[in-house]
């Protein structure tokens, strides 16, 4: 699969086709420059973004950025994150936007046990054990929109791969997950695989100290990741430090494919195929 350059002295380059399939482009980083940010991408083959949605607010702005440009599509969903701030029940709101023709996912969901409440002065375990039933029951309601709409979830974990694996067990036929930012070792990448799910991963794998990262990625099958940048997130190298933005799968894709000992053309057939194939519209619209 590839993409047709202009180069400055008037001949045509080719280059691999990348697909972003984890980005926040609606963010308030990108709020001055969102158009060029989107050609960037496209100049350096990135033709297709999926916006990720974080709560209402951010899903209904990533829905209205897959309307106003062609090669960006949506994914709507709560962050378990923002949790407490979830109303009791979260599925009327999710399926209005489920059924917009550049809604390609729910997400990103899950469980995030990385700081909990009773860390703070003056809370206590009981707080801890209510956020994770808060972050448990609105990550089951999602699950179910996404098998009601035929969709599948972009994931999101940290510290909670047990209890994430657990809560999507019982729905495995009928919805799939995307792990996005996948660092966990190869051993948690076999478990989710065998669950009939995805892993992607984000800039860390060019990051020099990343080492178990990369060795997770060879470990990978070809056709059963996604590449994503997380974007304003983890800028790859030469960027770290600076806002990450879609236009660097392409850095990110010049480490993978070494360290798949394959081409980049074959890295770019396979995760497009493999995000085509996990999210069916997107290759509808």
């Amino acid at each position: 699969m590839t993409a047709q350059q202009q180069a400055t002295d008037g001949e045509q380059l080719t280059m691999p086709v990348f697909y972003d399939t984890h980005a926040h482009l609606d963010y308030p980083d990108f709020a001055e420059d969102l158009p060029q940010v989107i050609e960037r991408a496209k100049a350096a083959g990135i033709m297709k973004i999926i916006s990720i949605g974080t709560n209402l607010e951010s899903s209904v702005q990533a829905v209205k950025l897959a309307e106003r440009f062609s090669g960006v599509y949506a994914a709507v969903g709560w962050h378990p994150c923002h949790a407490p701030e979830a109303t009791e029940d979260v599925r009327p709101a999710l399926r209005a936007l489920a059924r917009h023709p550049k809604v390609v996912a729910i997400g990103e969901v899950g469980l995030d046990y990385h700081h909990l409440p009773g860390e703070q002065p003056g809370r206590s375990d009981a707080d801890d054990g209510r956020y994770k039933e808060k972050q448990a029951a609105l990550f089951r309601q999602q699950l179910e929109v996404a098998a009601e709409f035929g969709l599948n979830c972009v994931v999101h974990q940290r510290d909670a791969m047990e209890d994430v694996l657990a809560q999507m067990q019982p729905l495995a036929g009928q919805v799939r997950g995307v792990f996005h930012c996948f660092v966990n070792p190869a051993a948690d990448m076999r478990r989710v695989l065998a669950m009939g799910s995805l892993v992607s991963f984000t800039g860390i794998v060019t990051f020099k100290n990343a080492r178990d990262v990369r060795a997770t990625v060879a470990a990978t099958p070809l056709d059963r990741f996604m590449l994503e940048t997380d974007s304003p997130y983890l800028a790859p190298m030469p960027y770290r430090g600076q806002r990450c933005e879609p236009a660097y799968v392409k850095e990110m894709a010049e480490l993978v494919a070494q360290v798949k000992s394959c081409s980049p053309e074959e890295l770019s057939r396979a995760t497009c195929a493999t995000a085509g194939a996990f999210f069916p519209k997107l290759a509808r619209t």
